[in-house]
């Protein structure tokens, strides 16, 4: 019977082992894709300053993102985004198509 608490023990530590195993997900492979399409075309990119360089940053430009509860395009500032070697920033667009304007988000690419 002394064996029963080490065999209890050994299994709670192969479940928290194996918990964290499979909730564990890489930061480069979590990505959120949202896709906005309207029919309205976005105004002309505003003129942003782009503040001096920031050591290991990468500068995402500004860009007009659509409000469905005002029923406009407002316009989002540019921000900082910690750099990703070997990769490139490619900043947020709008892309026109068939059935409308639609919203790619900025993402990282190799």
């Amino acid at each position: 019977m002394k064996s029963m608490p080490l065999k209890l023990a050994l299994l709670a530590g192969l479940g928290l082992a194996f918990a964290g195993a499979t909730a564990y997900a890489p930061p480069a492979s979590a990505q959120v894709y949202v896709t906005t399409r309207i029919g309205v075309a976005p105004p002309p990119p505003r003129f942003e300053r782009v503040p001096p360089p920031r050591y290991g940053y990468v500068w995402a430009p500004g860009y007009w993102r659509w409000d469905g509860r005002l029923r406009r395009h407002v316009w989002a500032g540019g921000y900082w985004v910690r750099g990703r070697p070997g990769y490139n920033w490619r900043p947020a667009y709008w892309d026109h198509g068939r059935d409308g304007w639609r919203f790619r988000n900025g993402y990282w690419a190799r």
